[in-house]
């Protein structure tokens, strides 16, 4: 998958803080990036299902924006050509580490944060195993698709 372009899309500024913000910056693309990298969810009604309740139109609006921005593609199942299954590409995968420390983060500094399973305390002392494993187990289980 190429870069994002500059050309392409609006971006407020060349600032590369700015511009990830500009794709990311909202709090729905981090939760449906999060929702298929913790918890392999892949259609529309898996993203409805979230503890957070995102409405229908916002959910579509933001996979759509996901998807022009090349961070996850779009395809149909073999079962059902009605049901979209929706996969990070690699430009997505690559948002692991930024997620991990996100969480992180969260977790050391704002109150009543529920620690993620996978995200435990051996894998702290060596992030890159921890990002590498991740992105293993979110391959591996599109392998059923």
């Amino acid at each position: 998958m190429s870069l994002v372009s500059l050309s392409q899309s609006k971006f407020r500024s060349k600032c590369p803080a700015s511009c990830a913000l500009d794709i990311l910056g909202d709090k729905w693309s981090l939760l449906i990036i999060r929702d298929m990298i913790y918890f392999k969810k892949k259609t529309f009604n898996e993203f409805l299902k979230s503890n957070e309740k995102i409405a229908t139109n916002i959910l579509a609006s933001r996979l759509k924006k996901l998807e022009n921005f090349g961070l996850i593609s779009k395809q149909n199942t073999q079962k059902n050509k009605k049901i979209n299954i929706y996969k990070l590409t690699e430009i997505g995968l690559d948002i692991i580490p930024t997620l991990i420390e996100l969480t992180m983060w969260s977790i050391k500094n704002v109150e009543k944060t529920e620690s993620i399973q996978s995200i435990s305390s051996q894998y702290l002392k060596d992030k890159a195993k921890l990002v590498s494993d991740m992105k293993s187990d979110y391959l591996a289980s599109l392998n059923d698709i």
